[in-house]
């Protein structure tokens, strides 16, 4: 599944981008955005997934250290945590999963992979 070409991340970047570092990038957001809704990413991609991931990938371009804040004042300086690889933000993760078509918060309806789910039909209160 191609989520953005060389061309776009370039053009989005304004920044030239080798075919290893696209491709590195590609990889990571494409297992990041699969890491929060699994398969549901379409070939090609949904509306609002492709600028999305053109977002997260010029992050990880950008700022690969996972700095999440600076202060030059007392030289302090956050990184994100280094065990978590890419981290989408919760704006982006709501993003996605409406992209998809799914709730945008945590809820007992889709903590379930799909194919585990029952139709509404066949579930019964009890």
């Amino acid at each position: 599944m191609t989520l953005f070409t060389a061309a776009e991340l370039t053009a989005f970047r304004q920044v030239p981008t080798s075919t290893e570092t696209y491709t590195l990038a590609h990889e990571l957001t494409l297992d990041a955005l699969q890491g929060e809704v699994g398969n549901r990413i379409a070939d090609p991609p949904q509306p609002g997934v492709k600028s999305l991931a053109l977002a997260v990938a010029a992050r990880i371009l950008t700022n690969p250290g996972g700095v999440r804040s600076e202060a030059a004042g007392g030289m302090s300086i956050s990184y994100a945590d280094a065990q978590t690889g890419v981290i989408l933000s919760d704006d982006e993760r709501r993003r996605l999963r409406r992209s998809v078509g799914l709730a945008s918060g945590a809820g007992m309806l889709d903590i379930a992979p799909e194919e585990f789910c029952l139709p509404v039909s066949v579930w019964r209160p009890v």
